[in-house]
Parts: C-alpha cells; structure tokens; sequence
C-alpha cells in the first residue's frame, strides 16, 4: 500500500491531513443533518460546524509549510525554538524574541528571529520541521495567522519585518 502513492503526493497528502480530516468530519455532519430526523439532524448540524471550525487554522497551517527537505532541523520544545543547521544554528525563546523577519532574498527563504538578548537566529522556510513554527509565530502577541501567509505569498523580494514585540509602556 504504501507503493500505491508517488512520494510527493504522499507528502502532499501528509501536509493537507488536517484539511481533509475536517473535510471529512463536516461530510458527515450535513449527511447526518440532511438525511436525518429529530435529535441526530442537530447534531449533525453541530458536527458539521465543528468540522468547519477546524477547517480554516488547518488551512492556513497546510498553506505556510513549504515541504521539508532543506537545510537543517527546527525543534519546538514548550516556548523555546531552536535550529540546528549545517553551517549555523541557534535557539530562541519565544517570550525573548523581539522581531520577527522574513528574507524571500537568501536562497532558500528564511524566517529571522530577532532576541532581546542580541542572539539572531535565520531558519530555513523548507527546514525540517519548520512548518510547525506557524502555531508557534501565531501566539506571539498581536500577530495574525494570515499575515504569516500573506508575507510568503509575496512575489518581490523584499525582507519584511512580520512582527515586533510592543514596547511596554509605564502610564
């Protein structure tokens, strides 16, 4: 069975799981709701709006993955990122981190996280695991899930900087 698919489509399966997990779960919540009567008609409405619930973040995660295969390997341990790369490497607290960049210039793309500390960390757009940085970059405070897709959906390639820290005020 696992012959049955080429690898990139296997891969491209893998990537929109979530997707089509959702998809799933809202298909049998309308043939519930629209083949049924009573109590298992609500509920069917319910599970289908469930499902659609789940269905946009995971949209949006399957669409900010760029596949893997680059250089290096991105570890997601509680609020801290680190990247370990075969030329460089680094870690970042997520509560330390005070700007958040992307740079469509170096080759491949990358993802340059700024630290209060000094400490600069560039990660690789198509480094192993660097999909899962997108639930990661959408906590920091104030910043959009879309405004993650709309800067890699960019065609001029410019370094834009997608987030910066709020400085505290005192009154």
């Amino acid at each position: 069975m696992a012959d049955f698919f080429r690898p990139e489509a296997r891969a491209t399966l893998w990537r929109w799981r979530e997707v089509l997990f959702a998809a799933a779960v809202v298909g049998l919540g309308l043939w519930w709701a629209l083949t049924s009567y009573g109590v298992l008609s609500w509920l069917g409405w319910g599970v289908a709006a469930v499902g659609a619930a789940f269905a946009y973040p995971a949209v949006q995660r399957a669409a900010f993955g760029r596949g893997g295969g680059g250089p290096g390997i991105v570890s997601a341990d509680e609020r801290q990122l680190s990247y370990f790369g075969p030329l460089n490497g680094g870690t970042v607290d997520l509560d330390d981190l005070s700007v958040l960049e992307y740079d469509p210039t170096m080759k491949p793309a990358h993802w340059i996280l700024r630290a209060r500390s000094g400490e600069v960390v560039a990660i690789p757009v198509t480094a192993e695991g660097a999909d899962e940085l997108f639930d990661h970059f959408a906590a920091l405070p104030g910043l959009k899930g879309q405004s993650l897709l709309d800067v890699l959906s960019r065609t001029e390639p410019v370094r834009s900087i997608v987030w910066r820290r709020p400085q505290q005020r005192l009154h």
